[in-house]
């Protein structure tokens, strides 16, 4: 009997991972509606750029770059992406008070009620937006309008294996109120 539990678990556990696997977040398409604000999470390529894309493309009005070490500065930022200058003067903040994702999620929602934002575009990579989007729907209590826009990625077999059990650790952790 308890081998077949284990191998009930084992089939749901792996099962659960193909899931995750083939439906990774995705990015918004150009017709997109609109956000008050951009909120890019920082620990993987392409997330910033994307940001200041959505920006240009006048979808968000402003961005917080969350988790942001507190000796990077907005130049040294806007001298790594070429043209994005202007954007970071006038329009992006850097957060440098989290530290993780649930961290990330604590920030953005004290910068969005400073700024009375209503709604917000999540940006992080494809492979971390359901863990993401789990913690600031959870934070946030649904006081946002959040529109996920992951940023695709090809991400590693153990890339993808660290994140899902990341993801059910959280989920369990809050289940059993940890």
């Amino acid at each position: 009997m308890i081998t077949r539990l284990g191998s009930f678990l084992l089939l749901l556990y792996a099962l659960g991972f193909v899931l995750f696997a083939f439906t990774l977040g995705k990015a918004q398409p150009s017709t997109a509606p609109s956000s008050d604000a951009a909120i890019v999470l920082t620990g993987g390529p392409g997330r910033i750029e994307h940001g200041i894309d959505v920006l240009k493309a006048d979808k968000a009005r402003r961005m917080l770059i969350a988790g942001v070490d507190p000796a990077v500065t907005k130049k040294d930022l806007a001298r790594r992406i070429p043209g994005a200058a202007q954007w970071f003067i006038c329009c992006v903040d850097l957060g440098s008070e989290s530290v993780d994702t649930r961290s990330n999620a604590e920030e953005a929602g004290r910068w969005l009620a400073r700024h009375r934002y209503k709604s917000l575009r999540l940006i992080t990579s494809d492979w971390h937006m359901r863990r993401a989007q789990y913690e600031f729907a959870r934070v946030l209590g649904g006081k946002y309008q959040i529109v996920a826009d992951a940023v695709r990625t090809e991400p590693s077999f153990l890339t993808l294996f660290g994140e899902y059990n990341k993801y059910l650790l959280r989920r369990v952790a809050v289940w059993v109120d940890l």
